[in-house]
């Protein structure tokens, strides 16, 4: 019965992610702001040789064939090493990233990489805030966070013209629960804070926490912010589908990888992607992607 679910979201995933690509190919080429936006999160997993079987070099193509379509991508754990290879792989791709160390050259990182022939950055209002008591500081780390943890956040407009929106991209700690829910109340200060408020946004991530926890509680039940849960608004009654496989045989645990969306935004279609490609996991975490159009 498992099995059989993720191939049911296996294909409603395909679907969607393939209509979602020829709906904004469509409108860019008829010189139109698109109308509809795919984006995803994924947590594609530290390059480590220690993983064997599982390490980057083994899987990397894999993920870059994953990451050829969309509009947004947020990844998580993403190693120097690994955007640079990705953003040479996928030459149409833009990238906006900042590692959590203090020394930008090391560290993992959030990355957003974005369609540049199909958006453009405001640079003015993208950049990289630690999920500290010192969000200006790099490297910084507060309350009982095991490491440094960041948000990078970037405003896009559509190349063919119209009105903006900001994607967040997070990665939450592993550990330390008052890190995760402070980091939370942090990143609902600065969505709402954000430049151009009055335009949706999207909030992408590893919370390394499931629905029922604090820091959800928090986003989305803070009205001024507004925001959805996108896989719950399209499956309303589906029991909860967790995103972690630990290199095991399947997802075990609870959903902890999340695409949150302003609820101004009418999410068309959102699914996880639980599955391996050739009997290989493409990471230790599934993919999560969802749809969106603005309201008319």
């Amino acid at each position: 019965m498992h099995v059989a679910c993720l191939t049911i979201d296996r294909l409603g995933f395909l679907l969607g992610w393939t209509l979602a690509c020829l709906s904004t190919q469509g409108s860019i080429a008829g010189a139109a702001p698109p109308s509809a936006i795919a984006v995803g999160t994924f947590n594609i997993r530290y390059a480590n040789e220690g993983d064997g079987a599982n390490a980057w070099r083994h899987r990397r193509e894999l993920v870059v064939s994953i990451l050829k379509d969309g509009d947004f991508w947020g990844l998580q754990e993403a190693l120097p090493s690994q955007v640079d290879e990705i953003a040479r792989a996928l030459p149409e791709w833009k990238v906006v990233v900042r590692s959590r160390d203090k020394d930008a050259s090391t560290g993992e990182a959030c990355p957003i990489f974005y369609r540049a022939d199909r958006w453009t950055i405001d640079p003015a209002a993208s950049g990289t805030f630690w999920l500290s008591e010192s969000p200006a500081e790099p490297g910084s780390r507060s309350w009982d966070a095991a490491l440094p943890r960041i948000c990078t956040f970037a405003r896009f407009t559509p190349t063919a013209g119209g009105p903006g929106l900001t994607i967040f991209n997070v990665h939450l700690d592993h550990k330390g629960a008052q890190a995760r829910l402070e980091s939370a109340k942090l990143l609902a200060k600065r969505i709402a804070a954000r430049a151009h408020a009055d335009e949706p946004c999207i909030l992408l991530g590893d919370f390394n926490c499931g629905p029922t926890s604090d820091p959800l509680k928090h986003l989305l039940g803070d009205r001024t912010l507004g925001l959805q849960d996108a896989w719950r608004v399209v499956h309303p009654d589906a029991p909860e589908q967790p995103t972690f496989n630990g290199w095991g045989e399947r997802c075990e645990g609870e959903r902890i990888d999340w695409i949150l969306a302003s609820s101004t935004l009418v999410v068309e279609h959102a699914a996880i992607d639980a599955s391996k490609r050739d009997g290989r996991w493409p990471s230790d975490h599934a993919i999560v992607q969802a749809r969106v159009r603005r309201r008319p």
